[in-house]
């Protein structure tokens, strides 16, 4: 591996990026949004670069890069990345520049400010590099600081931007969402703070630092977790693995620490809410699999089935609540918390099966998640209102704009042969070698998926053309250039996740066999092995 510092460059071209955006000057709006776009392209590049010198079954972290940084503590700056955390680079490099172009004009939306354009390309780029050097940190220190800074500009982008309107409840609405975001994720982060205290002092009573104190070097405490010399007994054990899991859970989010995701979604231009939903929350996702299961394995054990009964609550319950909807934004917010759900479900199965999906699930959720939200935010913004029972008859005024969006509904339904349907599959069968009884509820909301996309879909785009709805126009060029690649990416991955896969399954195989678990055998044996060895039959 070449010891330029690629995963350096992979976070701080975007955060630079935004520092420059800042500098252009107020009357530079479009020049600020083309460059902006720029560097997301440069940031995705240098994620392909990743990506094509990546060796699936190699080194368990390659690309590391080591660092002193607080030297008395035993932080360092450490970067690495393994297969898991490579795909959800992708999908973070290749979603942004994507939601660039979708927001290219929610900045006009918010009022007349000069720099907003600058404010709102910078915050988006603030956000992407914070959640890069979150995928690749090695060191717990580090992780926790930007996991929990990214909070900042998120909740910028939720409470600040948002359609302009001399409604003073909508701008209420907007900013007690961007506060109950920023509350709930505090307090989750506060939580993990606690816990991660708590771990560098059993590092510390080991000597596990390199001067003989205390370190937060994610390498060496998970190879003391799995020896069993932290030191610790099991009650300590788990208190820490609860506080780091509080604080994921919040994130992910995962019932009943959810209820803030619709609201801060609905608030969010369409944009700044896939950016939220399809890659800050995956970081809560990634979290559980590398922190929780590597750091604790024995309680992940043990509280293994009580997450994946609320993992199965979550995932009935958003889809329940998806049904029951009036506004398509909200709506679309609510199957997210269902999707998470089987995601969790997936990880705290415990089998490689259910690992790999969960992962494979992350990238798909965030492009049909991407997909169908903006594609319905064009719409609303078209029509000015995000009720349902507004729209009608838009096939016959926009075919492209309800094709796409058929698409994608079909997608987060989990249709065979668009790409969420194999990682659902996936974490499905890897439940039901474990816990059976999960697997068959979890499967109860297929049905409640095609339910809310198909009734979502046939009020809105069927029937006839409703008053109001005559003039809406189709998808525009721009618009086009964002949705094609997604619905080319439900496709492909469709019919053809092996690239991920590859990536994948040797990183959650070694995560397995580091804690100790292995896949459950078969409850029935072939009849050969049952057979007696002296002879056959009668």
């Amino acid at each position: 591996m070449s010891d330029f510092p690629w995963l350096t460059t992979l976070w701080v071209t975007p955060l630079v990026g935004a520092a420059l955006v800042l500098l252009f000057p107020a009357k530079w709006r479009t020049g600020a949004r083309s460059f902006a776009l720029l560097v997301s392209l440069g940031t995705l590049g240098v994620g392909i670069y990743l990506a094509t010198r990546f060796v699936p079954g190699g080194d368990q972290y390659q690309f590391v890069e080591n660092h002193e940084w607080i030297p008395a503590f035993g932080a360092g700056y450490t970067l690495g990345l393994d297969g898991i955390a490579l795909v959800l680079v992708l999908l973070t490099a290749g979603l942004v520049p994507l939601l660039i172009l979708a927001g290219w004009q929610d900045d006009r939306e918010v009022g007349t400010g000069r720099r907003v354009s600058h404010t709102y390309m910078a915050l988006t780029l603030m956000v992407e590099a914070m959640v890069l050097i979150s995928f690749t940190s090695l060191d717990i220190l580090l992780f926790y600081v930007f996991f929990e800074v990214m909070l900042i500009p998120m909740y910028f982008l939720i409470g600040g931007f948002g359609p302009r309107t001399g409604d003073v409840t909508i701008r209420q609405q907007r900013s007690r969402a961007a506060v109950k975001f920023l509350l709930y994720n505090l307090f989750g982060g506060l939580i993990m703070l606690a816990a991660v205290i708590g771990l560098y002092v059993l590092t510390a009573r080991q000597k596990l630092g390199t001067d003989g104190g205390g370190t937060f070097d994610f390498r060496t405490v998970m190879e003391a977790a799995n020896s069993g010399h932290l030191g610790a007994g099991p009650g300590v054990l788990n208190a820490l693995f609860l506080g780091f899991m509080f604080a994921f859970a919040v994130k992910a989010p995962l019932w009943p620490l959810h209820t803030w995701l619709p609201d801060a979604a609905v608030a969010a231009t369409p944009a700044s809410g896939v950016l939220m939903m399809a890659v800050v929350d995956k970081v809560g996702t990634f979290g559980m699999l590398r922190y929780c299961l590597l750091l604790f394995p024995h309680a992940t054990s043990t509280y293994a089935p009580l997450i994946s009964v609320l993992a199965v609550i979550g995932i009935i319950y958003g889809a329940l609540l998806a049904i029951g909807q009036t506004d398509v934004m909200r709506l679309i917010a609510y199957t997210s918390i269902s999707h998470f759900g089987f995601i969790i479900l997936g990880i705290f199965a415990l089998t490689t099966q259910g690992g790999t999906g969960a992962t494979l699930y992350m990238v798909n959720h965030g492009i049909s998640t991407a997909a169908l939200f903006l594609i319905a935010g064009f719409l609303v913004s078209r029509r000015g209102t995000r009720l349902i029972a507004e729209f009608g008859g838009v096939q016959k005024v926009a075919p492209i704009l309800a094709g796409t969006f058929f698409i994608s509904g079909l997608a987060t339904l989990s249709l065979p042969g668009l790409a969420p349907f194999i990682s659902e599959f996936m974490v499905l069968i890897g439940t039901f070698t474990r816990y059976p009884v999960a697997a068959i509820f979890a499967a109860s909301a297929l049905v409640l998926a095609a339910l809310y996309v198909l009734w979502m879909y046939q009020r809105m785009m069927t029937g006839p053309v409703k008053k109001g709805n005559e003039k809406l126009y189709d998808l525009l060029p721009r618009e086009m250039v964002v949705v094609v690649p997604l619905i080319a990416a439900l496709l492909f991955l469709g019919v053809y996740p092996k690239p991920i896969l590859n990536a994948v399954d040797p990183a959650v195989a070694n995560t397995l066999t580091t804690i100790g678990q292995h896949n459950p055998a078969p409850a029935v044996q072939p009849e050969a092995a049952q057979q007696p060895s002296g002879g056959a039959q009668k």
